[in-house]
């Protein structure tokens, strides 16, 4: 069954489906989707939580096989959390035809991804999720979506705007989402319940451009390490959301083994297709140059611990996994211990 994410809420209210496949390139609404089910499955018994992260065809689907047939002990059942970056491989479709032919009452499935194409989402494996369980696709929003989004933000923090204001906040943020809510957050610190206008947003916005993320994404890539400590203090202090800055360093890596994977003359197109500006270009090309492609791929397994830690399933600082993160991204040297 697919619904629209605005619909998913009431959805979890119902019967849970066995399976929930998330997928789409809008972060915000991808992950708090992706929360959403977490937190029904938990409401509902689902006490135990296997996660797995697909980053390449080297993944062992026999793990999520021997999830999905494993008894449950003390009657524990469990979400096996996958997170994939792209449509599966052979064998992943052999593994979640398996899963929709054989749901069972003691899993849940949770299927995270990127945005699908059209012909993906026609895969015999896409068909049988959609049919045992939800498919819940998110895309960016824009005119009146983006201000109905907007609105429900304010309101779940206590403020009331008219949609004039809600106008100029949507023209500030620029259709981002993330940014959108980082906003909402600090004009809830700042002003608490209550109604604001034009003048408290433009206070609050002002000076967003010294200290986010997208500021700190551009310093790492500029390899300006002292910048990255100072950007990450006041992003922590002021209250920003660690998901917030995993995904914008996550985003980086990824688009940088793409452009390594493209080459010299399929860089520009790499760019387009990511809508990167024009002004990165410099420094994505000084971060090519520092960055080989296994280095990134350590970098994501350290940006994949740093999930887990944000997510309380390990006991690292999410903000020192992302120091970390960002400093090896800068050109740093970090080390990605065993486990």
């Amino acid at each position: 069954m697919r619904i629209k994410p605005d619909q998913l809420p009431a959805a979890l209210h119902k019967k849970l489906a066995p399976a929930y496949l998330i997928s789409g390139d809008e972060p915000l609404q991808l992950q708090e989707a992706a929360d959403a089910v977490r937190a029904a499955a938990r409401q509902a018994g689902f006490t135990g939580r296997v996660v797995f992260f697909v980053e390449s065809s080297g993944f062992d689907w026999s793990r999520l096989l021997e999830a999905m047939d494993s008894s449950p002990l003390f009657g524990e059942r469990n979400v096996l959390d996958l997170r994939l970056n792209g449509a599966p491989d052979k064998k992943g479709v052999a593994a979640l035809l398996r899963y929709a032919a054989r749901a069972t009452p003691d899993n849940l499935l949770l299927i995270s991804l990127p945005k699908l194409k059209p012909a993906e989402q026609k895969a015999e494996w896409f068909n049988a999720l959609d049919k045992v369980g939800v498919v819940v696709q998110v895309w960016p929003l824009e005119g009146g979506q983006l201000l109905d989004w907007l609105e429900r933000r304010l309101q779940s923090r206590g403020l009331v705007a008219d949609r004039g204001s809600v106008q100029l906040l949507a023209s500030l943020v620029e259709g981002n989402l993330l940014a959108a809510a980082q906003e909402v957050e600090k004009l809830h610190v700042l002003h608490g319940n209550g109604r604001i206008g034009n003048e408290h947003i433009l206070a609050a916005v002002a000076d967003r451009s010294r200290y986010d993320v997208f500021t700190l994404g551009d310093a790492i890539l500029a390899g300006q390490s002292a910048r990255i400590v100072k950007v990450l203090t006041m992003l922590q202090a002021t209250g920003e959301a660690a998901p917030i800055v995993l995904w914008a360093l996550t985003r980086d890596i990824r688009l940088l083994l793409a452009l390594h994977g493209a080459g010299a003359e399929g860089f520009d197109a790499q760019l387009r297709s990511h809508k990167t500006p024009d002004k990165r270009k410099p420094l994505l090309q000084r971060a090519l140059r520092r960055l080989s492609v296994p280095q990134l791929h350590q970098l994501l397994l350290l940006a994949a611990r740093t999930d887990a830690a944000i997510k309380g399933m390990a006991d690292d600082d999410p903000w020192d996994g992302l120091l970390h993160v960002a400093l090896g991204l800068a050109g740093c040297p970090v080390v990605v211990a065993e486990v």
